[in-house]
């Protein structure tokens, strides 16, 4: 199996595991954490993990030069990436937030234009105008009432903040891949996450009544940490060796999917025609903005 069919493997396991998160990490707040103390609860145990990892794996010694990059990339894909997700998600629901980060790759090739001066043609324009209606669509008009979404249009609106740090971080983290091990990198990523978390989430970490859960909140908690944090980023990061991050966003399209099935299955989110009708505009932009134009014969 070559390394290519891998890091599509890769990227489609993390697409399934963020999916099934969408509705886990929702029946986790805010009765039993909030979602800043469940942020600083996340990279500190990921940082403890990697960190643990690091002993067995050679030794690297950061650039100087790459230092600021390594601070962006945690503030970017550890800090307002995950804050904002679960932020958003103790706002809104499951399936929500499942279609609106799929506007993700077409904030990606925005930043790519901007940032790395790439070509947007009329038909990439045209799919992130329709992209960005279908997202202000379910922000505006998706806010079906629920017991556990008490602010949806807040909530989605925190989802495009995350899908667009998401996408900053896929940028700033692309030449640091091919430079660096993946253990490096999200060591120090996940050791700066935890500093700049520390003191926003201390307090919400901290109200936990940690030796009264019981083995149902443990193991979602659990799921969150190691599967959500440690397994994903470092398989979005094995992929990120062998494909851009365009590709790498373009499996966010799976997520919908996989979390509509499960929230439904989980009787935790129920679909709605606003829903649908956002989502299938959503998606036709997002594969109009990510077509390749055919090179003539």
């Amino acid at each position: 199996m070559n390394n290519r069919i891998l890091a599509l493997l890769a990227a489609t396991t993390a697409s399934a595991i963020y999916g099934v998160n969408h509705t886990i990490a929702k029946g986790l707040m805010p009765a039993i954490i909030e979602p800043y103390g469940f942020i600083l609860l996340r990279v500190s145990g990921a940082a403890l993990i990697f960190w643990l990892l690091s002993f067995f794996y050679t030794s690297e010694k950061v650039d100087r030069k790459d230092i600021v990059r390594f601070i962006a990339c945690a503030a970017f894909g550890m800090v307002i990436n995950m804050n904002m997700f679960f932020k958003g998600l103790e706002l809104s629901t499951p399936i929500n937030s499942s279609v609106v980060i799929t506007i993700s790759p077409v904030l990606l090739l925005i930043l790519s234009a901007l940032f790395l001066k790439e070509k947007i043609t009329w038909l990439k324009a045209v799919g992130i105008g329709i992209g960005l209606i279908g997202a202000l669509l379910l922000i505006l008009f998706g806010a079906k009432k629920q017991a556990n979404a008490p602010n949806i249009p807040l909530g989605n609106l925190l989802f495009i903040v995350n899908a667009a740090s998401y996408a900053f971080y896929l940028i700033l983290v692309k030449p640091l891949v091919a430079k660096y091990n993946s253990i490096t990198l999200m060591k120090y990523f996940f050791l700066i996450a935890f500093l700049i978390n520390l003191p926003i989430g201390f307090s919400q970490f901290s109200d936990v009544g940690w030796t009264t859960l019981d083995f149902s909140a443990i193991w979602k908690l659990a799921f969150v940490v190691i599967g959500t944090t440690v397994l994903t980023y470092l398989l979005n990061i094995f992929a990120l060796k062998q494909l851009s991050p365009s590709v790498i966003g373009a499996f966010m399209y799976l997520q919908p999917l996989i979390a509509a099935i499960f929230a439904i299955m989980a009787g935790a989110d129920t679909l709605t025609p606003i829903r649908v009708l956002a989502a299938i505009l959503i998606f036709t932009g997002v594969f109009l903005s990510t077509r390749k134009r055919k090179t003539p014969a």
